[in-house]
């Protein structure tokens, strides 16, 4: 499905949660943004059993991912541009009368913390796999050097290629590997070229984010997997403390617990999205 937004469709993947029983007195969605070169499919693992817990899911594609089409310039896909687009979708959401559960995964924490920096009116903020601020050095970073000058100069194809050549998907099912080759190809060189760009000079913007999370008494989580190669896992907890926010690390996971570790992350994310429903109840 598309999702109409002031800059244009943004294609998503909408699952409605089955009928709640009357331990669930809420109509709520957990609105998941991905990460760079990601899309809404990393989250299919998870799709299922939130909406079996009671929860809907809106899914997105940020623009110039996959099938979302992109944003005239590479400043449109920096996290704060963004975060007013996935705000807006959140106000939503609002509007229909449904409570939001906001998650962002990576490049899409910095999106989602924007958003909420932005007023979006999420009754809860889970950050995943995503730090404070720009990407630290490592492979991850380096990766985005080595290829940003590639896809500037040769397009593309030769991002492709050369992420190919490297064996990036060696190790994933034949289905798997075609799609994410097929994902990285129909993604918008803008988006890559602005989102890789922001990955790597993205400010801390923490002591934002605890302002607006205290004004407004935002439940916050921080989750990451336990071999995060990202962001390190001491730089996510601080973080966390920083925030006063709820840390979990998910066990036989790194970057990506929604694909490594679902079932991990699920036993994380659906107890603590229910404690916040209910305490938002409670307080109505």
């Amino acid at each position: 499905m598309d999702l109409a937004g002031p800059a244009g469709p943004v294609a998503a993947l909408r699952a409605e949660a089955r009928p709640r029983g009357e331990d669930e007195p809420w109509d709520a969605v957990a609105v998941l943004v991905p990460g760079y070169s990601g899309s809404k499919e990393d989250f299919a693992p998870l799709i299922d059993p939130i909406v079996a817990a009671g929860i809907g899911v809106l899914a997105l594609d940020l623009p110039g991912q996959y099938e979302s089409p992109g944003l005239p310039g590479e400043l449109d896909h920096r996290p704060g541009p963004l975060g007013v687009l996935v705000g807006d979708l959140v106000r939503a959401e609002a509007a229909a009368g449904r409570t939001v559960l906001l998650l962002g995964h990576s490049y899409g924490g910095l999106v989602a913390r924007a958003a909420v920096l932005a007023g979006a009116p999420a009754r809860g903020l889970t950050l995943m796999g995503s730090g404070p601020g720009e990407l630290p050095m490592g492979p991850r970073r380096t990766r985005l050097d080595v290829l940003e000058p590639v896809l500037r100069r040769r397009g593309l194809d030769a991002v492709v290629a050369l992420r190919e050549e490297a064996g990036d998907w060696e190790a994933a099912d034949p289905a798997v590997a075609a799609f994410l080759r097929h994902r990285l190809a129909t993604s918008s060189p803008a988006a890559l070229l602005g989102m890789g760009d922001a990955l790597r000079s993205e400010p801390d913007r923490v002591p934002e984010l605890v302002a607006a999370v205290r004004g407004r008494r935002l439940a916050t989580l921080v989750v990451c997997g336990m071999h995060d190669d990202a962001w390190p896992v001491t730089t996510q907890r601080t973080m966390a403390d920083r925030l006063e926010a709820e840390f979990a690390a998910v066990p036989g996971a790194a970057h990506t617990p929604n694909v490594e570790n679902p079932r991990g992350l699920l036993d994380v994310l659906l107890p603590t999205w229910r404690t916040w429903l209910r305490e938002d109840t409670l307080e109505a």
